[in-house]
């Protein structure tokens, strides 16, 4: 067994090990703690991984398990966010006063990290449908945790219409199953290197309705428009922590089965569909995003509809397509998972401090929580894709590709949303800081340093990385982006 078989044994039966001994142990601050280095030891071992593994695509466990540019990349931003999201439910747990059910959350909210992790290692498309459902059955849990009738709601939208878009998925894989057979026979192991090799020999119309099932399913997952409708209520309800991981690591990791998907349906020949199709739902879900984030009354739920807006962003990337819609996309992806973290962070705590979700009831964030208001102001800034931070440049990126590839009016309509959405999210931030209202008399709760610590992990190398994109980096997305899109000639262009 070589090392990054080993390494990846240990990103996955770490959290896996963690959850039984939560369960054995029953004590809430032990929970907490096997959490915490369970996560770590995941972000380590994906680390680890990255810097071992060399650019070819890498499977064993007689080719059940892939290593490869894309599942490695997605896996680092999930894993990143576990770990934050880890430290802050130190904090935010303990303000619940919820001490005799505390471990029960920590062993589902350790499966639930576990599962985004596995996703993207399945290299059969089969397996990979039962680690995404797998994350929705964890999840619904963790939505539902504090027995609220609200929470309560919201698991019950969430569990339906995304088993409702998973089963399309489902349905979408069979169908690309049974495609192969009339190439391969009754039976054959459904890995995606052979359904790529495969592709060109199948029928253009029966793989073309194979994707169109298998985009609707997982694009229900990912939160695009207009299948996102679980999503508001399950991050708004969910307690903050939760609703850092369902938007940074969740989304990312359905977001590769489309992707996975679109490289079958290139080799196939139906490429002008699928990316039409996967560009046309990335454009109108910023467009949703942008209604309803102008129009917004709940903190959470404006958080929410943000990661509508940056999964469409994300969307359009890998369908604009080339070395750099794919760079960007990637850059994004951990950029998001980043941003709306600290965002979701910031939301739960000010939501804790003052007692309230709307906000219209939140006022002059700074003078009562200063810290915590700087942090969760310079990040709201961040997630509008203004500059200097990250998100801007990887924004950038996507329309420069698609500029490249002429989709001018696509790039006119995602500018002048990207605008609206700018003003519209600030314009509540101008509200809950500088406005007078019904809050100014009201006692507001210290926030912990379990809290706020999460945050500066964030904010820190989003600014970094808006100021300086490594080459290195940049050499790593190229290598990706010619795995996933063999076409395109990848010398010379930045």
């Amino acid at each position: 067994m070589n090392a990054i078989a080993i390494l990846t044994l240990l990103l996955t039966l770490v959290p896996a090990a963690a959850i039984v001994l939560i369960l054995l142990i029953r004590n809430p601050r032990t929970a907490e703690a096997l959490n915490l280095v369970a996560s770590a030891i995941s972000l380590l071992a994906i680390v680890a991984i990255l810097m071992l593994r060399d650019d070819q695509r890498t499977t064993f466990w007689n080719g059940y398990i892939i290593i490869d540019g894309l599942g490695t990349w997605t896996i680092l931003c999930a894993a990143i966010v576990y770990l934050l999201a880890s430290i802050y439910a130190v904090g935010y747990m303990r303000m619940l006063g919820e001490d005799d059910r505390l471990h029960r959350f920590y062993a589902l909210f350790a499966g639930f990290g576990l599962s985004t992790l596995v996703g993207p290692l399945m290299n059969n498309a089969g397996l990979y449908w039962i680690a995404i459902e797998l994350t929705t059955l964890i999840s619904t849990f963790l939505v539902a945790f504090e027995h609220e009738a609200a929470s309560i709601e919201a698991a019950w939208k969430y569990i339906i219409v995304v088993s409702a878009g998973i089963s399309l998925a489902l349905l979408g894989t069979v169908l690309f199953y049974w495609s192969g057979t009339f190439v391969l026979g009754p039976t054959y192991d459904m890995t995606w290197d052979i359904l790529e090799r495969t592709a060109p020999k199948l029928n253009p119309a029966l793989v073309s309705l194979s994707f169109l099932l298998v985009l609707i399913g997982y694009g229900t997952k990912v939160g695009l428009a207009p299948m996102h409708t679980w999503l508001p209520d399950a991050h708004s309800e969910g307690p903050a922590p939760v609703s850092a991981l369902l938007s940074g690591a969740l989304l990312n990791t359905a977001m590769v089965g489309i992707v996975r998907y679109l490289v079958v349906a290139d080799a196939a020949g139906i490429s002008g569909l699928a990316r039409g199709t996967l560009v046309a739902l990335g454009a109108f879900s910023l467009f949703i995003a942008s209604l309803f984030i102008v129009r917004q009354k709940g903190i959470k739920r404006l958080m929410a509809y943000s990661s509508v807006e940056h999964m469409g962003v994300i969307a359009l990337g890998f369908g604009f397509g080339g070395p750099l819609g794919i760079a960007g996309a990637l850059y994004h992806m951990l950029n998001h998972s980043l941003n709306k973290s600290a965002m979701f962070f910031g939301a739960g705590s000010v939501m804790r401090a003052y007692n309230t979700k709307r906000i219209l009831s939140i006022r002059h964030v700074l003078r009562h929580l200063p810290v915590l208001g700087s942090l969760w102001l310079t990040g709201a800034v961040a997630i509008t894709g203004a500059p200097p931070f990250a998100l801007f440049l990887s924004e950038l990126t996507i329309i420069r590709a698609g500029l490249a590839n002429s989709q001018y009016a696509v790039i006119a309509l995602m500018a002048i949303l990207l605008v609206v959405i700018f003003v519209g999210f600030l314009n509540h931030f101008r509200t809950m800081y500088f406005e007078d209202g019904e809050s100014d008399q009201r006692a507001v709760a210290p926030v912990s340093r379990w809290c706020l610590a999460p945050m500066w992990l964030a904010l820190i190398p989003l600014l970094v990385m808006g100021l300086w994109w490594p080459q290195s980096l940049w050499e790593h997305f190229q290598t990706i982006a010619h795995a996933l899109d063999a076409t395109t000639a990848m010398e010379g262009v930045r």
